[in-house]
């Protein structure tokens, strides 16, 4: 059989397409092949992003009661027992308030002054509580919360060696579909993934409820990878 140059781009299954431009570029007989992964994990852990925004007459007001309400939520973090390294609490954000009318110059009416947390909670089970806490102390906003796996790393490496074989199951069976040989390994392109975090919230603190124990334990993390290779033929 004469060899010819075959490109095959594939993911989620067996699919013959053009050749990329690098594959094209290349003046031997090859194949190429994309090896993907998707592993779904439990997760064990939370990630969550609060703010407190304030509006006050005066600048001085605003900021000093969004710092008020920071201090309080952080000393209960801290009381409960979070360690301060999974509290990060964003600077003061300070802007002046207008009332616009047509054809009248702008009227400052006070100062609104807003100031973000970023909590990792490392057992879900608390979630909730810590959730009521932010609110009873001044936190009048939630933006939103993550779902994460303490095992990140040991899942991203099992997602990684899955992609791998992936595309060098795909390689033999295609070589093999057109009575061809693998000579070996010619161009590895690895692009590293992130993993999929759910946004589980999103929306204002005010007249919102949370049941969130039973629901965000049983919450998953989707760990994709992806690698692309490209084999030269005998």
């Amino acid at each position: 059989m004469k060899k010819s140059l075959l490109a095959a781009i594939i993911s989620g299954g067996l699919i013959l397409a053009a050749p990329q431009l690098q594959a094209s570029e290349l003046s031997f007989p090859h194949l190429e092949t994309i090896g993907v992964s998707e592993l779904a994990v439990e997760a064990d852990m939370a990630e969550i992003n609060v703010a407190v925004v304030i509006r006050d007459k005066t600048a001085k007001g605003a900021k000093n009661a969004s710092d008020k309400a920071v201090a309080k939520f952080i000393a209960r973090l801290k009381k409960a027992g979070i360690e301060r390294s999974l509290i990060q609490s964003a600077n003061l954000n300070l802007q002046p308030q207008y009332h616009y009318e047509k054809d009248k110059p702008a009227q400052l009416t006070g100062y609104m002054a807003s100031r973000r947390l970023t909590v990792t909670v490392q057992d879900l089970t608390r979630l909730n509580a810590i959730l009521d806490s932010a609110l009873e102390e001044g936190i009048n906003r939630v933006n939103n919360i993550a779902l994460k796996s303490s095992k990140e790393d040991e899942y991203v490496a099992k997602a990684r060696l899955a992609a791998i074989k992936d595309a060098q199951e795909k390689a033999r069976l295609l070589a093999e579909g057109f009575g061809e040989q693998i000579e070996g390994v010619w161009e590895i392109r690895y692009f590293e993934q992130h993993p999929v975090q759910p946004m589980m919230l999103r929306m204002n603190a005010k007249g919102a409820s949370y049941d969130v124990g039973e629901s965000y334990q049983q919450g998953e993390v989707m760990i994709r990878d992806r690698i692309e290779v490209v084999y030269r033929l005998k």
